[in-house]
């Protein structure tokens, strides 16, 4: 566990609490003596989580109204980040799983390596107060809102879609033309197509966003207010 405490950059006085935070219900379930999974943690990691993003973006963006902060939260909250930071962490190497699980891959499943991230992040919260909480949170948020894309705040494809729809002999189309890098981080690349004609291109770490950056070209190209 010490090797665990200096990844996430704190020390525990109770080391039950980060055991407790790895610990997956699989594991409990085949224990059956007592031990606790880390469903209750994970709860309150949820909150504490939300309240820390809230107020950072709330303070960051101040002329961002609530629906754009609300998709800005979600998106630093999501499966997808959690358990990009879990892997960050090498939490995946210090769960407690069951037999089952294990076999199963579990390690790497992302469900369970996000649930992980935020079991820990309230056991920190439990052990240390909200500050430590809240730094070991901002370690990841600030570096997660540099690659934040504008697809968060403006929608491209509509944009496009309208312009387009001005000819009704006209059709737009996004056809994915390479998909490259490892399961936990892989980029996209996306051609957009006016009828069969290839108009513009662009890149995401999803394909909805590499749809939003190939359609943001295109208005780019056509001279739109975007």
């Amino acid at each position: 566990m010490k090797t665990l405490q200096e990844k996430l950059m704190y020390s525990f006085k109770n080391e039950k609490l980060l055991i407790n935070a790895l610990t997956h219900s699989s594991y409990a379930n085949e224990a059956r003596d007592g031990i606790s999974s880390n469903e209750r943690l994970e709860f309150l990691g949820d909150s504490v989580l939300s309240i820390v993003v809230s107020e950072y973006i709330y303070k960051t963006f101040k002329k961002l109204p609530e629906g754009e902060l609300t998709k800005l939260r979600a998106s630093l909250v999501c499966e997808k980040s959690l358990c990009q930071f879990s892997r960050e962490l090498e939490l995946g190497k210090y769960l407690r799983l069951g037999k089952g699980e294990e076999k199963g891959g579990g390690r790497e499943r992302d469900s369970i390596l996000a649930d992980a991230f935020e079991a820990v992040l309230a056991a920190i919260y439990l052990d240390g107060g909200f500050e430590n909480a809240k730094k070991h949170v901002m370690r990841f948020i600030t570096d997660e809102l540099k690659h934040t894309d504008d697809e968060v705040f403006k929608d491209y494809k509509t944009a496009l879609q309208e312009i387009i729809q001005r000819n009704p002999e006209e059709s737009v189309t996004y056809i994915l033309t390479k998909e490259s890098g490892p399961d936990h981080d892989k980029v996209f690349e996306v051609e957009v197509r006016l009828n069969s004609n290839t108009i513009g291109r662009g890149t995401g770490k999803s394909k909805k966003q590499a749809e939003q950056s190939a359609a943001k070209e295109v208005l780019h190209l056509m001279g739109a207010d975007i």
